[in-house]
């Protein structure tokens, strides 16, 4: 496929900034990127005239820009789901006790897009915006089996608990669709469980996953198909009100 090299590096930068837990270096950019120092500062500069990227002047390095989080606030205020689904995440946080969470297909990732807290003292909350792998949590594991998603080559461990066989990844996928619904066994997050249910369009298509995220100390196993039930009926209405709503 063609493309426009020097925006298609700019795009990998900002991936490069977005995945940084503080600055990222020209160096680092440089060296990512296969190009020279000077090539690597031409484009961070660039972004940083749009206001995509954002120079530290004490360290000289760079990290994601204000312009970032515009764009994200209007794809987000933008989405149809999002907007439709806040009384159902609501109903789900006063049926459950935990935190509800929505979540999208985004580049192999889950993305959340929304979220409503619960008022226990001891809670599981996801940033709007954080992205998370599909194999080991709830959310991700609806889209993976509901979706023609390529499946991973490989399956990253992130606690004991993480899936990272295959054919047992298959089991589990194929356990989702019939059960409907896919729960995470502190496979993410040790000491936390999720579950969560795929959400319909009007095609018939899943365009996203609501669950719930709660301490595994309030979600023993033998509870999950009790509040599995409570998800799956709520992800159901919300299918039912998406059904009449259709999309650009």
């Amino acid at each position: 496929m063609r493309e426009i090299q020097s925006l298609a590096r700019g795009l990998k930068i900002l991936n490069r900034l977005a995945e940084a837990n503080g600055t990222v270096s020209i160096t680092t950019i440089a060296s990512d990127l296969q190009i020279d120092k000077g090539s690597a500062s031409l484009l961070l500069q660039t972004l940083a005239n749009y206001g995509f990227a954002e120079k530290d002047p004490h360290t000289r390095q760079y990290k994601l820009g204000p312009s970032v989080v515009q764009l994200s606030r209007s794809l987000l205020t933008k989405m149809p789901l999002r907007e439709t689904a806040k009384p159902f995440l609501l109903q789900l946080v006063h049926d459950t006790g935990e935190c509800a969470h929505l979540g999208v297909l985004s580049q192999g990732k889950v993305l959340y897009i929304d979220q409503v807290e619960s008022s226990q003292t001891l809670r599981v909350n996801t940033e709007v915006g954080f992205t998370a792998p599909l194999h080991c949590t709830a959310l991700g594991k609806v889209l993976m089996a509901w979706n023609a998603t390529e499946m991973p080559v490989d399956f990253p461990r992130a606690t004991p608990r993480t899936i990272v066989d295959p054919k047992m990844m298959q089991f589990e996928l194929d356990k989702t669709r019939s059960l409907g619904y896919a729960m995470d066994d502190e496979e993410f997050n040790l000491g936390v469980r999720c579950i969560a249910a795929p959400v319909i369009d009007y095609r018939g298509k899943v365009i996203g996953a609501l669950g719930i995220s709660g301490p595994a100390a309030r979600l023993p196993i033998d509870r999950i198909p009790e509040m599995a039930k409570k998800v799956t009926a709520i992800a159901q209405a919300l299918s039912d009100r998406m059904s009449f709503i259709k999309q650009d």
